[in-house]
């Protein structure tokens, strides 16, 4: 377990709820992944990343899907790639990453709470 946080800190990191509206193949990463596209809805807009969670998930299957992601984190230069949201996710038996997804359908853009 990590060390304790106050409630104020936990307050800082904005988890939201996105739709991936596109996902591709990113051949030029170390290790395998997808480059992501997510929108988190007029206030937030469409950002970019990228997530090695290709054991799971096709970009077929991605497109659509909703995903929680923090989207107050600075940029992030991966490759050739600026990644602009972390997407969350936990592993499953085998340590491969499966999404954190809303189990029923949300308004995009919905903080978490």
């Amino acid at each position: 377990m990590s060390d304790q946080i106050s409630f104020d800190d936990f307050l800082k990191v904005d988890v939201r709820v996105g739709r991936v509206i596109k996902a591709e193949e990113f051949p030029e990463a170390r290790k395998p992944a997808y480059k992501m596209q997510i929108d988190f809805g007029p206030e937030i807009g469409i950002k970019k990343t990228s997530a090695q969670i290709t054991k799971h998930y096709t970009p077929e299957t991605l497109v659509g899907k909703l995903v929680m992601a923090v989207v107050n984190f600075p940029p992030r230069q991966i490759g050739p790639v600026m990644s602009e949201v972390l997407t969350l996710g936990v592993p499953d038996a085998d340590g491969e990453v499966v999404l954190l997804s809303p189990t029923k359908d949300v308004p995009i853009g919905g903080r978490l709470y």
